[in-house]
């Protein structure tokens, strides 16, 4: 790109933020995305990597700053991926958020809905219920520097409680005083690949230690030193996985000591939580984004409704207590035994589940004719298929009601919702991840005019 130059410095205007929560800098007529910047600042930066239609840029400093910018609470920022915002205050955080998920459902959605408001939360810290370390070939447990596989070693994450951290060094210590090797990801050898730390709103913890083997040396050892310095943990897990993947979690569990779930209360009502059940990572929030997402429902108590990517079931049994009859359907097989028995633990009636891919699942239910008043879908991040979307609008359901955690393939699903005649007629933010880049909205859609 002949406007700009690598490892040159340039100074320019922050105008806004990216999907990633870069800040966006225009320069020579390009567009440079910048990390630790905030919209209104004048600043100077240098060029790192020049793309087919844009660059990648450093902070070089800052000119004249934001009335938003703060400073950093955490020494890792920066430096681990896992924030994006520990540089601003949160009332601009919340700003670039909900921008972010308007500018997805304008251009990518081809949507004129507006998103009414962004819901924060009461408090952005120390939220995560879930925590997964990558366990480094060198010992080094901590987490990936943003875009790489590089570990950073982290002493304290300001995102989960401590007995999260407290685990994790446990298991560590364990490692080094009885010469437990670390998987290498190039070699495919060695033992221990994650530490996987569960926790619940009682202060209960879990620990799943993710290994590349079905045993592990000296199992009464690491029990006894993850209870000494977390003694409300209720349980030690093996996943084994020995698979030359990313993936972080294998197909089969072994309990190594005490249990292999947690309980936790969300909305009312308790939640069997196996290592795999997927279930929100912000509790506080989750009861506000259910909250919404029933609210959009609009259950009388006369619906039967369909809910695709059910997880544990939380969604699904908020609705049993509205709604005539609920389905849940999962692929993992173990958030549906989970979810069937958080059903009778609630004494909920009104609700099955099913087990296998969202898209097969409600094809076979539109084939066996169900028509369901609502369908309430909660997918991972790359959003829906085509014909799970298919599948949907042939049931022709009065709403739908779309929970996403990425606002980028939200928007491609509004569009093609909308190509087979659902538009979208309500859209709210809801902060689940402060500090992070990530944001998670509710979208109703509405068949015709209905």
């Amino acid at each position: 790109m002949e406007n700009l130059e690598k490892n040159a410095v340039y100074s320019g205007l922050v105008e806004g933020y990216s999907s990633e929560g870069l800040g966006i800098v225009r320069v020579n007529g390009v567009v440079v995305f910048v990390p630790g910047v905030i919209r209104g600042e004048a600043i100077e930066l240098r060029i790192s990597k020049i793309m087919k239609s844009s660059a990648a840029g450093e902070l070089v400093r800052v000119l004249e700053p934001s009335p938003a910018r703060v400073e950093p609470d955490c020494p890792y920022f920066g430096k681990c991926g896992g924030c994006d915002f520990r540089h601003l205050d949160y009332t601009e955080e919340l700003l670039a958020k909900r921008q972010r998920v308007q500018d997805a459902l304008f251009r990518l959605g081809g949507s004129s809905v507006q998103v009414e408001e962004i819901l924060g939360a009461k408090n952005p810290f120390c939220y995560r219920n879930k925590s997964q370390y990558p366990v480094g070939c060198g010992g080094e447990i901590g987490f990936y520097q943003a875009r790489s596989h590089q570990i950073v070693p982290v002493d304290r994450c300001l995102l989960q409680p401590e007995a999260c951290d407290q685990t994790a060094k446990a298991v560590g210590n364990w490692m080094r005083r009885y010469a437990v090797s670390a998987y290498d990801e190039k070699t495919g050898r060695g033992l221990i690949r994650h530490i996987y730390v569960r926790v619940n709103r009682q202060g209960e913890s879990l620990c799943c230690v993710v290994a590349n083997g079905k045993k592990l040396p000296k199992e009464a050892e690491l029990t006894a030193m993850v209870l000494a310095v977390v003694p409300k943990t209720v349980g030690v897990v093996l996943n084994v996985n020995t698979k030359k993947s990313n993936v972080i979690l294998g197909e089969h569990f072994r309990t190594v000591w005490g249990r292999s779930f947690l309980l936790d209360t969300l909305c009312g009502l308790t939640f069997k939580l196996s290592v795999p059940s997927f279930y929100q990572v912000n509790p506080a929030q989750a009861e506000v984004l259910y909250g919404k997402a029933l609210e959009f429902s609009a259950l009388t108590g006369e619906e039967t409704a369909l809910d695709l990517y059910c997880g544990a079931g939380t969604i699904t049994l908020c609705m049993a207590r509205q709604a005539k009859r609920v389905i849940g359907a999962e692929i993992v097989p173990a958030a549906i035994r989970d979810a069937e028995e958080n059903a009778v633990r609630n004494g909920i009636q009104n609700a099955e589940f099913f087990n296998g891919d969202a898209s097969s699942i409600a094809a076979r239910l539109a084939m066996e004719g169900l028509r369901p008043d609502v369908i309430t879908v909660d997918p991972p991040r790359k959003g829906l298929a085509p014909e799970v979307i298919a599948a949907i609008v042939g049931m022709k359901p009065k709403r739908v009601v779309y929970v996403s955690c990425d606002p980028a393939t939200l928007g491609r699903d509004v569009r093609l919702f909308a190509e087979s005649g659902y538009t979208a007629a309500r859209a709210v933010a809801v902060d689940m991840f402060p500090k992070t880049a990530h944001v998670e909205t509710i979208v109703v859609l509405q068949r015709g005019n209905s």
